[in-house]
C-alpha cells in the first residue's frame, strides 16, 4: 500500500457499495482500492461523500470484504487511456482489454485483475507537426502515427490551459507511447508530451471552437432511416422496441453502412450470447467503405449482464469519452450504446442501495438529467483548426413488454431528436428493418423534399385505415378504390421501407440512389389506376413489387439497373 495515499477503514458492505471511514478530504467520482486480506485490491468509485464517511461502488463482486478492511484512496477520477492503438480493441467497461485479461486469467476472469489500456511495448511511427515555436492550445496537434486508415493525431492534452510553445520536439522514427515526443513551456513552467492522455470520463472533452446545430444528414444507407426519419451528424436518435424486434440487428446495419469514421459499440448490460456474436461478426464483416474489416475503424465496449453491475454505469461514460477523443481528430464517430435501459437499471441498484427517495417505477429522481447529460455529449463541433467533426448517439432502448411509456423511453425521447419505434409486430412479420412508420418521427431535415414525404406517408396511413377496415367488413366490402390505396400502402413497405440486409446490394442504398427509387415510387402514388376488379388490382401489384425488387438487387448505374428500370416503365405504361 502506498503510504502517501489516503486511506480508511470498511464500516459496512450492502452488495456492490462499500461503506468506509476516512480521516481526511476524498473527492467525489474519484477511484479507491479495497484491501483484501489475501492481497487482492478491488477497484471502486466513491459515489457519495457524507462527512467522515464515503460511499464506495465496487466494480467486482464484493464477497470476502470485511469490516474493517484497509481502502485506499487514489486521488484520481475515474479516467480512462487515450493513445494510439484503441482501434479495433475489445475493452471492458473498466477500459481493461478483454483478450489480454484472457490471457492472464483464462476462460474465467479473477477479481482485481486490472491490465494497462495501451501496448507499452508496441512501437509507432511518429512524426512531429508542430515545430520548436509553435504555439498550441490544448487539443491542438503536436504529431501523428497511422492507425488503420487514420492519421492518429497526438494532442495537447485536454486539460492544460492557456497557451504553450513547443521548446523541443522529437526526431520522427519509432517510438512507444510513453515516449516523450515533444516538450512545451507556458513562462517558466514546462512540460513533457507522451503519445498517451488520461481524461476522466464523466467530464465532457470540449477542447473545440465552437458547437453547432446538428444539419447534415448522417447516411445510414438504411432507406426508412434515411428517407422518412433522417438522422443528422452530430444528432442523437434511439431505437426502443421490445425484446426480439430487431435492435441488436438494426444496431449492425447501422455500424456497417453508416458514412461515419469510427464505430464504438457499447454493449452495456446486454446478454452474454448477443455480445459473443459481435464478437465473431465483427472481425470477419467487410467495410463497404475500406475494403478492409470492419472492426479495423471499431471499438469495442464490453459490460454483459453477467458481468458485475456496478462497471454497467461506467461503460458508457467510457465509450462516449472514447468517441471524444476521436473527434478531437476530426473524425465522424457513431456511438451504439446497446441497452440504456440496462444502464438505467444500473443506476436504479445504486440508488437503490444508497437509500435515496425512489422516482417513477423505482428510477432514480435524477433519471432524466442523466440521460439527458449522456446525450448532450453529442454534437457538431468546429475545432481550433477549423474542421468539423462530430458525435452521433444511437441509444437502444428496452421496454419492459414494449410499453414506450415507461419513465427510461420518456427521458429519452424528451432529449433525442429521431425516434425509431421497433415494432414487435413488424418483426414477427419479417418486416426488417422494423420500424414503425407510422409511430417513428425525426426533427432533421430528409435528402427527400418534405411534400414527397408528406404524400408516402399519408398513404401510409391511409391504407393502414382500409387496413383496419377490412379486418372488420372484409375484403369484399371494401371499395375498389380503398382497396388500391391499401395496396400502394403495402407496396411502399414492400419495395422501400423494408430492406435485405443480407443481399450485397440491397444492404446498402445511398442518398443518390435512394433519391431515384423515391421518385418513381411516387410517380406510382400520383398514377390514378382503373382496375375492372380487386383481383386485377393485386395481380398487378405483385407483378410491380417485384420488378421494383430485382431493381433494388440490381447494382447502382449498371445495365442490370437500367433494364429493370425498363420493365418497370413498361409495366406502368400498360396499367390504365
Amino acid at each position: 500500500m502506498n503510504e502517501n495515499l489516503l486511506t480508511g477503514k470498511v464500516t459496512g458492505i450492502n452488495g456492490n457499495m462499500v461503506s468506509v471511514a476516512f480521516a481526511e478530504r476524498v473527492i467525489q467520482n474519484e477511484v479507491a482500492y479495497v484491501l483484501m486480506e489475501d492481497g487482492t485490491r478491488l477497484k471502486g468509485e466513491v459515489i457519495r461523500v457524507r462527512g467522515r464517511e464515503a460511499d464506495i461502488q465496487v466494480f467486482e463482486s464484493t464477497n470476502g470484504i470485511k469490516v474493517g478492511d484497509q481502502v485506499e484512496f487514489s486521488g484520481q477520477l475515474l479516467s480512462v487511456e487515450l493513445g494510439p492503438g484503441l482501434l479495433t480493441q475489445v475493452f471492458d467497461g473498466l477500459q481493461n482489454p478483454l483478450p489480454e485479461l484472457a490471457k492472464e486469467a483464462g476462460y474465467f476472469l479473477k477479481r482485481g485483475l486490472y491490465v494497462y489500456p495501451l501496448d507499452r511495448e508496441r512501437k509507432w511511427s511518429y512524426t512531429p507537426e508542430a515545430a520548436a515555436g509553435a504555439v498550441l492550445k490544448a487539443g491542438d496537434s503536436v504529431g501523428s502515427v497511422p492507425e488503420g486508415i487514420f492519421r492518429h493525431r497526438i494532442m495537447l492534452p485536454f486539460d492544460w490551459n492557456g497557451e504553450w510553445t513547443v521548446s523541443w520536439t522529437i526526431e520522427p522514427g519509432d517510438y512507444s507511447i510513453d515516449t516523450v515526443v515533444a516538450k512545451v513551456r507556458q513562462g517558466s513552467e514546462e512540460r513533457s508530451v507522451t503519445m498517451v492522455q488520461t481524461w476522466p470520463v464523466k467530464v465532457p472533452i470540449t477542447c473545440y471552437k465552437e458547437k453547432l446545430m446538428p444539419k447534415e444528414p448522417l447516411i445510414t444507407q438504411i432507406r426508412i432511416i434515411d428517407t422518412f426519419f433522417p438522422v443528422a451528424k452530430g444528432g442523437t436518435f434511439c431505437t426502443p422496441g421490445p425484446f426480439g424486434a430487431g435492435k441488436t440487428v438494426l444496431q449492425h446495419a447501422l455500424s456497417q453502412r453508416s458514412e461515419v469514421d469510427v464505430v464504438i459499440v457499447a454493449a452495456c448490460g446486454e446478454r452474454a450470447g448477443e455480445v459473443v456474436e459481435i464478437l465473431r461478426e465483427f472481425p470477419h464483416l467487410e467495410d463497404p467503405r475500406t475494403g478492409r474489416s470492419l472492426i479495423d475503424r471499431t471499438i469495442i465496449i464490453c459490460n454483459t449482464s453477467s458481468m458485475p453491475v456496478a462497471a454497467r454505469e461506467a461503460s458508457i461514460y467510457t465509450s462516449v469519452t472514447l468517441a471524444e477523443y476521436y473527434r478531437q481528430m476530426g473524425l465522424h464517430v457513431l456511438l451504439l450504446a446497446d441497452s440504456t435501459s440496462r444502464w438505467a437499471q444500473a443506476l436504479r441498484e445504486m440508488s437503490g442501495r444508497l437509500e435515496e427517495i425512489p422516482g417513477e417505477e423505482a428510477f432514480p429522481a435524477y433519471l432524466e438529467s442523466r440521460v439527458a447529460g449522456f446525450y448532450e455529449r453529442a454534437g457538431l463541433v468546429t475545432l481550433n483548426d477549423g474542421s468539423n467533426a462530430s458525435i452521433t448517439i444511437c441509444g437502444a432502448v428496452s421496454p419492459a413488454g414494449g410499453n414506450f411509456e415507461e419513465p427510461v423511453t420518456q427521458a429519452t425521447l424528451k432529449v433525442v431528436g429521431t425516434f425509431l419505434a421497433l415494432s414487435s409486430e413488424r418483426a414477427h412479420a419479417r418486416r426488417y428493418p422494423s420500424i414503425h412508420p407510422l409511430d417513428s418521427w425525426s426533427k432533421y431535415t430528409s435528402l427527400v423534399p418534405a411534400d414527397k414525404i408528406a404524400m408516402a406517408r399519408a398513404t401510409l396511413r391511409a391504407g393502414n385505415e382500409v387496413n383496419q377496415m377490412m379486418k372488420v367488413v372484409g375484403e369484399e366490402g371494401t371499395p375498389i378504390a380503398d382497396f388500391v390505396v391499401y395496396l400502394k400502402s403495402e407496396f411502399i413497405d414492400s419495395v422501400y421501407l423494408q430492406q435485405n440486409t443480407f443481399d450485397p446490394v440491397d444492404s446498402g442504398c445511398g442518398a443518390e440512389r435512394q433519391n431515384r427509387v423515391f421518385d418513381k415510387l411516387i410517380e406510382v402514388l400520383k398514377k390514378e389506376f382503373t382496375f375492372p376488379d380487386k383481383n386485377q388490382a393485386r395481380v398487378f401489384f405483385q407483378k410491380l413489387r417485384q420488378e421494383f425488387i430485382d431493381w433494388n438487387y440490381s447494382p447502382w448505374k449498371s445495365e442490370a439497373f437500367d433494364t429493370a428500370l425498363g420493365r418497370i416503365d413498361a409495366l406502368l405504361n400498360e396499367a390504365r
